[in-house]
């Protein structure tokens, strides 16, 4: 038979599994400072790709900044983005970009290595992946 001790472990567990899962997924990703590492992570990589470094300004710093809001918001945490910059409008922004379903791969590609980078879990990385499929694909336009 469970001892007293046995039972609380279980309360805490079932605790620790109905908070993560109503975690939104900014949360879950560590809020902007997790947000942050990621994308100082992903730049260099996407910097250094054939196919989507030079769809980058040398400079990079601005567009990391706006990226850190951009995800911040896209993933459920304040409207950071917006306040800065008004309506995201991201397909309108990529398009004078010449982005092919490669690119878009490539760009997804980055990210996952940055996500593995930072140590985040499998199962959160696969279901920060997933949404970021939709808005790579939207932005294809060549």
């Amino acid at each position: 038979m469970a001892g007293a001790a046995d039972y609380l472990r279980v309360k805490e567990l079932i605790a620790l599994t109905h908070e993560r899962e109503s975690m939104t997924i900014y949360e879950a990703m560590g809020g902007v400072e997790g947000i942050r590492r990621i994308v100082e992570a992903f730049y260099p990589k996407v910097q250094a790709h054939p196919l989507i470094g030079p769809l980058f300004p040398d400079n990079i710093r601005p567009v990391m900044e706006r990226q850190t809001l951009f995800l911040s918001q896209f993933f459920g945490g304040p409207p950071l983005y917006s306040e800065q910059y008004g309506h995201p409008m991201m397909r309108a922004r990529h398009l004078p970009f010449p982005i092919t379903e490669e690119r878009a791969e490539a760009w997804l590609g980055c990210m996952a290595l940055a996500l593995e980078e930072t140590g985040m879990e499998p199962q959160l990385r696969r279901a920060v992946l997933e949404r970021l499929k939709g808005p790579a694909y939207h932005f294809v336009n060549s």
